[in-house]
């Protein structure tokens, strides 16, 4: 009976690479890097000799056997699922809105205010996700803490609030209205940036090999979840802004013993880049039709930035998007960016190009650096601003993504002296993309549909 099934399924095979083999590493049970004949005939292999190795677990169901052997035939296949889109995408990180959402609710609830968010003619927005899918925006950014009730109630004051359930709910809308969906894991209790890139609490006592461990199960498990939920990320940074490293360490460890990257340094990229191996391991088994993005925001720094691909190039590491932030008020004009992408795109041919996070004031000034006489603080200049940086991100025949960091600000409403617990940010952001003193979509909110038009 073995010998039969044996041959049933070698011939189904050899049928199947006629009509061409999917290069996905999900399904990829042999380990060689792509996905036909061979990777059946290691499955059938371990069925037939008990061999429970978990890389022939294909459809996740903690057994190994014919319908494993099914899953693999679909990924050749391509499976019943339509490709993944592969155009330019456009929108914003809004990972602020159910929170806004709410307090805005519950202002009107008691009569406080007309706090709402409105379009440029004053008209109520019902649906932001919706809206702005009619605007032309065709995806949307979430960030995702690992347990953010343990960061300090500055951070959480200042948007630190986004758990698994919140992303769910986000995720869920922004699939439902027809977007693609960026999830942006930061690997830590609180913001991950590049002066804090610290290890959750819960994970504090770990080994770099438990830790390496962990990211996997963590990212894996996160995904299923968020699947289930309705909610498959299409695109997946595994960590945020990462240039120096990630999982330094927990909170109040020394400075000196912070496992950071440096340039001219190889003491932690080893370490660095098997937490990012994890990380991608679970992206392609759970969500082999993601793009996974890797996030460094050095565009100023060219070396740091060169150094940053090139050590994940000399290294193996499995990703599709070199993603990058680019504010001009911390790294400067256009003319730093396009250093910065000249030296990507002529470096590492064979990715493409993503501007995760960008964003430009329309009143007060943010940051170190002064561009009004550019770009002035106002309605007119946060547009022209955008504007000329769609134009120059053009050029770039790689660039497949643009957006705008933290878009949904909007306290129109949720002031004054009776309500003032209801502002959502301790310190408001003047970049975004709805006024605070009017409640209205900015001009730069529409212009942003451009960057996705022929």
């Amino acid at each position: 009976m073995n010998t039969i099934y044996r041959l049933f399924c070698l011939t189904l095979a050899l049928v199947l690479t006629t009509l061409g083999a999917n290069a996905a590493v999900h399904g990829d049970v042999n380990g060689d890097g792509e996905v036909n004949i061979a990777d059946i005939n290691a499955l059938i292999d371990m069925i037939l000799t008990s061999n429970d190795d978990i890389k022939g677990d294909v459809n996740g169901d903690g057994e190994i056997n014919i319908a494993d052997i099914n899953a693999v035939i679909d990924c050749i296949l391509g499976g019943d699922e339509e490709e993944p889109y592969n155009g330019p995408v456009v929108g914003g990180d809004i990972s602020m809105l159910t929170k806004y959402e709410a307090h805005q609710k519950m202002a009107l609830r008691y009569n406080i205010s007309n706090a709402h968010y409105y379009d440029r003619n004053g008209q109520i927005i019902n649906d932001v996700i919706t809206w702005t899918k009619q605007q032309g925006w065709n995806a949307a950014r979430v960030r995702l803490f690992v347990n953010p009730e343990n960061a300090s109630s500055t951070d959480r004051g200042q948007g630190v609030i986004q758990n698994l359930d919140t992303v769910k709910v986000l995720g869920a809308r922004i699939k439902a209205a027809g977007m693609q969906f960026m999830l942006d894991f930061h690997y830590s209790d609180s913001w991950a940036d590049p002066v804090k890139q610290y290890t959750p609490a819960e994970w504090a006592n770990l080994d770099d090999e438990q830790l390496e461990q962990k990211v996997y199960e963590y990212t894996r498990d996160c995904l299923l979840a968020l699947k289930d939920a309705g909610a498959t990320p299409d695109y997946i940074q595994t960590g945020n802004e990462i240039s120096y490293g990630m999982l330094w360490g927990p909170v109040g460890t020394p400075a000196a013993n912070l496992k950071k990257c440096y340039v001219g340094d190889e003491t932690n990229w080893d370490r660095f880049t098997r937490q990012l191996k994890a990380a991608g391991r679970a992206c392609r088994e759970v969500c082999p039709k993601a793009k996974i993005i890797l996030h460094t925001e050095r565009v100023a720094k060219l070396n740091i930035l060169f150094n940053f691909y090139n050590q994940m190039k000399s290294k193996q590491v499995d990703y599709d998007i070199i993603g990058l932030s680019y504010y001009p008020y911390f790294h400067g004009d256009l003319s730093t960016l396009t250093a910065a992408l000249n030296s990507v795109s002529n470096s590492f041919q064979d990715k493409d190009i993503m501007i995760v996070e960008t964003g430009y004031s329309y009143h007060y000034k943010v940051g170190d650096l002064d561009f009004s006489s550019t770009w002035p603080l106002t309605l007119e200049g946060q547009r022209q601003f955008t504007v000329d940086l769609i134009n120059t991100l053009k050029r770039y025949h790689r660039m497949k993504g643009l957006f705008w960091w933290f878009p949904e600000a909007n306290e129109y409403g949720l002031g004054g002296s009776y309500w003032s617990q209801l502002h959502v940010n301790d310190n408001w952001y003047n970049a975004g993309l709805w006024n605070h003193e009017t409640g209205r979509a900015t001009p730069a909110l529409y212009e942003l549909k451009s960057f996705v038009e022929e």
